[in-house]
């Protein structure tokens, strides 16, 4: 399991399953269920998906150069990249029968979450390494 950990390709097969999940969950009529059905709750949602999607960015970028990790780059690279994904997935969800998009509140707080994310991996790198 150590290995799968250290080995890049992993955490890039990670973040492209996030990813596809992420667009067939926007394809599709959202239901809550009822414990998650409160005010603010898609933005809680939002932030806590694209904060997983910050993390397994910056932790295949990280991994991909462990001696040589620039955080500044890879913060940086991973939030555009994964806030960028926010963008396109409020545009796909315009796009979707049942659905709204280019919600300003859900970007907001995917690029948040994106953010927080890779910032949460920096800290926590040792327990990738």
């Amino acid at each position: 399991m150590r290995r799968l950990i250290r080995h890049p390709a992993a955490w890039l097969a990670a973040f492209m399953l996030w990813f596809a999940t992420l667009w067939w969950l926007s394809s599709r009529v959202a239901h809550f269920p009822p414990a998650l059905d409160f005010r603010l709750s898609d933005k809680l949602l939002h932030f806590g998906y694209f904060f997983a999607g910050g993390i397994l960015l910056a932790a295949f970028l990280y991994r991909r150069r462990p001696q040589q990790a620039d955080w500044r780059k890879i913060i940086l690279f991973a939030t555009t990249i994964v806030a960028l994904t926010g963008a396109l997935d409020e545009w796909h969800q315009s796009k979707v029968p049942g659905r709204s998009g280019n919600d300003p509140g859900d970007f907001s707080a995917d690029l948040l979450g994106a953010l927080s994310g890779t910032l949460a991996l920096r800290f926590a790198r040792r327990l990738i390494d």
